[in-house]
C-alpha cells in the first residue's frame, strides 16, 4: 500500500512538472488517501500485535 502511495506521488510530481495540473491534483489526492489508509492499517496491526503478545497463551 505504501508502494502505491509513493507511485501516485511520483505520478503527481511528473504531471506537475509537465504542467498537467488536474492530473497532478488527482494523483496527489489518491496518494494522500492511500497514505492515510496505510498509516491506519499499520497502527491497527501494531495495536493488535501488542495486545496479543501481552495476553497469556490459551491452553
Amino acid at each position: 500500500m505504501l508502494g502505491w502511495a509513493i507511485f501516485f506521488f511520483l505520478i503527481a510530481l511528473v504531471a506537475a512538472l509537465f504542467g498537467f495540473g488536474g492530473i497532478a491534483a488527482a494523483a496527489a489526492g489518491i496518494a494522500k488517501i492511500l497514505f492515510v489508509v496505510f498509516i491506519a492499517l499499520f497502527l491497527l496491526t501494531l495495536l493488535v500485535h501488542l495486545v496479543r503478545s501481552r495476553s497469556p497463551p490459551v491452553p
